[in-house]
């Protein structure tokens, strides 16, 4: 294995908590800014957030970004400008093209369940592109236990398309004792988004946990309870 790795722990995230929200960012994000942590490769945002019942992010703007929600747990309801609305469910994969602008709100419609997610955003290619919204359910696929496409700007084999053609987004359900290789790219980001897995020449590492690869390695991933991956293989550095 070549490149280089960085562990970031759960515990070393920034949080943002209001009554409503805990959310837990992996890069700078809103009123957290660090100018040695504003991303990795192409990825931008990478936000681990909880949201309470009977609430959620009212309308706001968006431009100029790829956002791709994938759900842990609970159901978080999208609305925006275009007219677009769904409902996000764990194994939908979902993404908003903020082009040249979008407006949208997310929001909790349980009266008693909390939704978890996870929210990513990289840059498109081109500035000022249409705004858009795609979901696509791939529930089914995960079942199988091995790397599934989530989003890609290039591989037409995606659930969903971005506007990026150097970022492909990646996620596992693996069993117990189950494995997957990383893709080997020049920038991967690797996020432990639940469970206990064993990351080969690393060690272990637990829900919230980060690696971020530069220079490619494609190491092995094995869980050591039921987990679940979001992986972003990415071909270019930001601004690359």
């Amino acid at each position: 294995m070549t490149g280089l790795r960085e562990v970031r722990r759960a515990a070393d995230r920034a949080v943002t908590r209001a009554p409503w929200l805990t959310s837990r960012h992996s890069f700078s994000f809103n009123d957290y800014y660090d100018p040695d942590n504003t991303h990795h490769g192409l990825l931008l945002v990478n936000n681990d957030d909880v949201v309470a019942p009977d609430s959620g992010f009212d309308t706001h703007r968006h431009r100029d970004a790829e956002i791709v929600t994938w759900v842990l747990s609970g159901e978080l309801t999208h609305r925006d400008s275009l007219g677009n609305s769904g409902v996000i469910r764990p194994g939908l994969a979902q993404r908003m093209s903020a082009g040249t602008g979008i407006a949208h709100s997310e929001r909790n419609e349980s009266g008693s369940e909390p939704v978890h997610f996870v929210q990513m955003w990289v840059i498109p290619d081109t500035p000022g592109g249409t705004p858009g919204y795609q979901q696509q359910e791939i529930g089914d696929a995960l079942t199988g236990g091995g790397l599934v496409t989530v989003a890609s700007g290039s591989d037409p084999q995606a659930a969903i398309t971005i506007g990026n053609a150097g970022a492909t987004l990646y996620a596992a359900r693996l069993r117990p004792g189950g494995s997957v290789e990383l893709p080997d790219a020049p920038y991967v980001h690797l996020f432990v988004a639940r469970g206990r897995v064993e990351l080969e020449g690393t060690g272990a590492l637990h829900t919230g946990d980060a690696v971020r690869f530069t220079g490619g390695g494609g190491p092995r991933v094995r869980a050591e309870t039921a987990a679940e991956l979001l992986i972003w293989a990415m071909q270019a550095p930001l601004g690359g």
